[in-house]
């Protein structure tokens, strides 16, 4: 049979079709005969597609085409202005097996001997010797060939694809702190942290402490294994802090035991020892340098207070009800004082007491009353009344400034 030859026509063009079969250069800026068409859209055609053109993982876009010469004529719609082609239509025709389809199938060398002629009673015992053995001499069509090339891309394939629906049902199967790595909304959700950033820059603070972590149990005082790595159980630990999720939740959550969960209260001790040894309360130059301009006629505040209350659990004893009951909160409450700085900075965070508490009575308990200098000012509200308590000058300014104040810095205490 002649071979056909292509001929290309060449048209000057500001953009152009290619044809994404490889050995093919078929372009529509050098050929008006050709069309180009655009993969299938339903999965199971466009893998036949990518297996047919030899082109495993291949990135298709709206612009990957395969042009009209490696189809069959009757691959296209019959009776159309413009050629388009049938729906189940898959590339056949290619320079790896143009030949192959243009000549007739070689045949095999058994059928290519020559012979004698064999009676009619051997022959009948020749035919059942080969049913009940093999044909060593035969060769596989090429037709079969391709088709097993086929079939094994498309084993490949589907194994892969189910390699990677594996992996995904993996990552969300497992509950950890790398899960949420990528979303701010998710860390801030279940932390309260601003960003997974900013949670991180604090994990490298506490993080060369916690190998000197002490498990306190019922039982024993001991530095066990961990079930889950110790950033996970910080990420466990905020999660109980910022939702208040229950124990047995957290750990389904975190395919643990519930008794390694009851265990977050060591966190608390920890960073309760570890923060609370560090020195936070600045120096006045320090705030000074820092200074917003809302403070212009206030240049000498070192520190601006106030009481924070946290609800509680309401005491079983009626004598511990009398002493956290708060009649500000109308409900039970543990009481701290808190100072800032003027530029945002928590400076000074007493420890918790009575909800019953005065804020007069816990400014003395706090230790603050000794910090203040003569040459720095305290700011507070109206009715915090401690100005015979502190050698230095205090300030109190209107209702509508305090409130700016607060809001400006991001912290309303006494919320």
């Amino acid at each position: 049979m002649e071979k056909t030859v292509f001929r290309r026509q060449k048209q000057m063009k500001a953009a152009s079709e290619h044809c994404s079969v490889p050995l093919c250069s078929v372009s529509s800026r050098y050929n008006s005969c050709a069309s180009f068409h655009s993969f299938p859209v339903k999965e199971e055609n466009r893998k036949k597609w990518i297996v047919n053109i030899r082109r495993i993982d291949f990135q298709i876009t709206k612009h990957t085409k395969v042009c009209s010469v490696h189809f069959k004529p009757d691959d296209f719609v019959e009776g159309t202005s413009r050629r388009r082609l049938k729906k189940d239509a898959v590339p056949s025709v290619f320079e790896w097996n143009r030949e192959q389809q243009m000549q007739p199938p070689r045949l095999s060398v058994w059928e290519r001997r020559d012979r004698p002629p064999v009676p009619d009673s051997d022959m009948e015992e020749n035919e059942m010797e080969i049913d009940r053995g093999h044909d060593y001499c035969s060769v596989p069509e090429p037709a079969a060939l391709d088709l097993s090339v086929c079939e094994n891309e498309e084993l490949k394939s589907e194994i892969e694809d189910l390699r990677k629906q594996l992996e995904q049902a993996k990552v969300n199967s497992r509950f950890d702190l790398q899960r949420f790595a990528g979303s701010d909304e998710d860390i801030r959700f279940y932390t309260r942290f601003a960003t997974y950033k900013h949670m991180m820059a604090f994990w490298e603070l506490i993080e060369p402490s916690t190998h000197r972590m002490i498990r306190v149990t019922s039982s024993k005082v001991t530095r066990e294994t961990r079930a889950l790595p110790a950033i996970d159980e910080f990420f466990l630990f905020m999660m109980h802090l910022a939702l208040g999720l229950k124990q047995k939740d957290l750990a389904h959550r975190f395919h643990v035991h519930q008794t390694t969960v009851s265990r977050i209260t060591t966190w608390a001790n920890f960073l309760y020892f570890l923060l609370g040894s560090m020195q936070i309360w600045l120096p006045k130059e320090r705030v000074r340098a820092y200074l917003p301009e809302e403070f212009e006629n206030f240049r000498d505040t070192q520190v601006f207070l106030d009481c924070t209350e946290l609800r509680c659990q309401t005491p079983s004893s009626l004598l511990l009800q009398s002493e956290v009951f708060s009649s500000y909160k109308s409900h039970c409450t543990f009481k701290a004082l808190i100072g800032m700085a003027p530029h945002g900075a928590v400076t000074f965070v007493s420890g918790l007491y009575a909800g019953s508490i005065s804020d007069r009575e816990l400014f003395k308990q706090s230790g603050i009353i000794d910090v203040p200098t003569p040459d720095m000012a305290i700011m507070v509200d109206k009715g915090f009344l401690i100005d015979n308590l502190v050698p230095c000058k205090i300030h109190r300014p209107a209702f509508a400034f305090t409130l700016s104040l607060w809001s400006g810095s991001g912290c309303m205490l006494n919320a």
